[in-house]
């Protein structure tokens, strides 16, 4: 039969046993014909966990192709011999039998030889790596067989099973970094011919490999990683978001691609993926509404299936970009439930984080502080990396104080003070300079004289206020520094862009519980954000915005 009729033939069929019947009714065929045939029965009876039907091998026709190819091994054709060893590692052939070892043999001779193509040793290294690992020893002298071949020539697969080889060889120690400059270089000029799979390969490749010199190209890959978010795997968007996240990529129109996607998709994603997405929208600060809220609802429904990790991958963003979905009630009961019945699974940090995350959007876990603050969980969170660091003792800080401030009824243990820490550690609490500067002269030119505001200034209660302005009973400003007849304490909150999400106007959490505790606190909380303030050309003007939101009675 015509090679070009039997293939189309064999790709119309759906089962191994039409395969089979196919197969048998062939007086002949070509070594490539009959390591497709078995190709395509792998492709059919090989999933996620493994071979569907093992009598399958035992099957007369199947027995028979194999025979042919381990007693004739020498006269195949590279084509022959590389896609019959692809398929039969795949179908779980064992790897010490007469069949396979024959097979590997030929195909070593014949890379010794240098008889192999570049597609030829791409598919060879594929079988390896599916094999023996990125120990095996051949892997190496494949790569510098490909490196003598015309790496302008190579088609997007082989450009892929090379970063695939270098990926494992590098790890072992191996250096090839001229390789990879050129191998990056030419990438760069076939992005766009990368399917979903090809491009979250290379992208993977590229983290492991630590390229993070080759900005052009990821740049080019993330950016057309864009139109296939659709279409990757769970695995392959894991990949891709992990490198967003290493190489610090920041792609808008990614973003809208994945508030277009996980919506539709979060009910068949696997969790590992999501809590990646959640990740890379939390490290991002980018506060996906359409995503946030479909995340809650896949947490609702499948909570009891989610590991420890992912349920506080699943809640730890909504408190740190400060974000109740519509569904609020009904995620935060679910979170209760898992709590009450899986609590001494979670490890100890992992716990923390989670309810700290709670209080920064008012959800209070009053039921869960006594263990968190009892010495036995104190002492397991210092025994376990980071230990008890200054973030840590900072999440507790903010813990205590909450309850103190929000939750007067709380009558369980106390924070002992040791474990308390003076001030809060965190990257959006130093002010934007160039803001902060702006504020400064504003006021002064409104106040007249420096001595009546302090900036940064350490309260009792751990917070560090950016600007207080004293005022006496009357409503006088008083001098910074008297400390007599104070009435009244205006806290000035000078927010930059770094205490925002990104792309708008919501507070990330850690802002938003420090300007509600020092209201409670007997503030007077004047927030001066960066988006009111940018568009005043001069002092003057600056002045007179800080007199209307400072002192709005006096104003005009």
């Amino acid at each position: 039969m015509d090679e070009q009729l039997f293939f189309r033939k064999l790709n119309s069929l759906c089962t191994s046993k039409e395969i089979f019947y196919f197969l048998s009714s062939l007086e002949v065929m070509s070594d490539t014909m009959a390591s497709g045939a078995l190709q395509k029965i792998s492709e059919i009876e090989v999933d996620d966990n493994g071979l569907k039907n093992p009598r399958l091998l035992e099957n007369e026709v199947f027995r028979a192709l194999c025979f042919q190819f381990e007693f004739e091994s020498s006269r195949l054709s590279n084509t022959g011999l590389l896609n019959a060893l692809q398929a039969l590692i795949k179908l779980r052939i064992d790897p010490q039998s007469t069949l396979m070892t024959s097979l590997l043999s030929e195909s070593e001779e014949r890379l010794g030889r240098g008889q192999l193509t570049a597609e030829n040793l791409c598919a060879l290294g594929e079988s390896l790596l599916e094999l023996e690992g990125p120990s095996c020893a051949t892997l190496e002298q494949i790569v510098n067989h490909m490196q003598e071949r015309d790496i302008k020539r190579w088609s997007p697969r082989e450009i892929v099973m090379v970063y695939k080889i270098l990926q494992v060889t590098v790890k072992e120690g191996k250096q090839c970094q001229n390789l990879l400059n050129r191998l990056n270089s030419v990438t760069l000029h076939k992005v766009l011919q990368l399917s979903p799979n090809f491009t979250s390969v290379i992208l993977n490749s590229l983290v492991v490999l630590r390229q993070t010199w080759a900005v052009p190209l990821v740049t080019a890959l993330c950016k057309h990683s864009v139109k296939h978010v659709p279409y990757f795997t769970d695995h392959e968007l894991v990949n891709v978001l992990e490198a967003f996240l290493y190489f610090g990529q920041k792609v808008q129109i990614f973003t809208e691609a994945l508030e277009r996607h996980v919506p539709k998709s979060i009910h068949t994603m696997h969790p590992q993926t999501v809590s990646k997405v959640m990740q890379y929208c939390c490290k991002k600060t980018n506060l996906s509404k359409p995503i946030f809220d479909a995340v809650a609802e896949g947490f609702i429904s499948s909570a009891d299936r989610l590991t420890t990790d992912q349920i506080a991958a699943y809640i730890i963003p909504f408190g740190t970009l400060n974000y109740l979905p519509p569904s609020a009630s009904s995620l935060f009961r679910k979170l209760e439930t898992v709590l009450h019945t899986r609590l001494k699974h979670f490890q100890p940090h992992t716990l923390l984080n989670l309810l700290h995350s709670c209080v920064l959007i008012q959800r209070y876990p009053i039921n869960f502080l006594p263990k968190i603050f009892s010495p036995y969980f104190l002492q397991k969170l210092q025994a376990q990396p980071p230990g008890l660091n200054r973030v840590v003792m900072s999440q507790l800080t903010q813990l205590f104080l909450t309850v103190t401030l929000e939750c007067p009824f709380y009558e369980g243990p106390k924070l002992l003070s040791k474990y308390q820490v003076k001030a809060f550690p965190t990257p959006q609490s130093s002010p934007d300079v160039h803001l902060f500067k702006r504020v400064k002269t504003g006021l002064l030119h409104l106040l007249k004289k420096r001595i009546y505001f302090a900036s940064e200034v350490s309260t009792p209660y751990f917070y560090i206020v950016d600007i207080e302005i004293k005022l006496d009973e009357e409503g006088f400003v008083l001098p910074a520094a008297q400390l007599e007849e104070v009435h009244r304490r205006i806290a000035l909150c000078v927010d930059g862009q770094n205490r925002f999400c990104a792309h708008s106007h919501n507070l990330l959490g850690e802002e938003a519980i420090k300007q509600r505790h020092l209201q409670l606190l007997g503030y007077e909380v004047v927030q001066i954000p960066f988006f009111e303030i940018e568009s005043l050309q001069n002092t003057r003007n600056i002045a007179d915005y800080l007199h209307k939101k400072i002192f709005p009675c006096t104003y005009g």
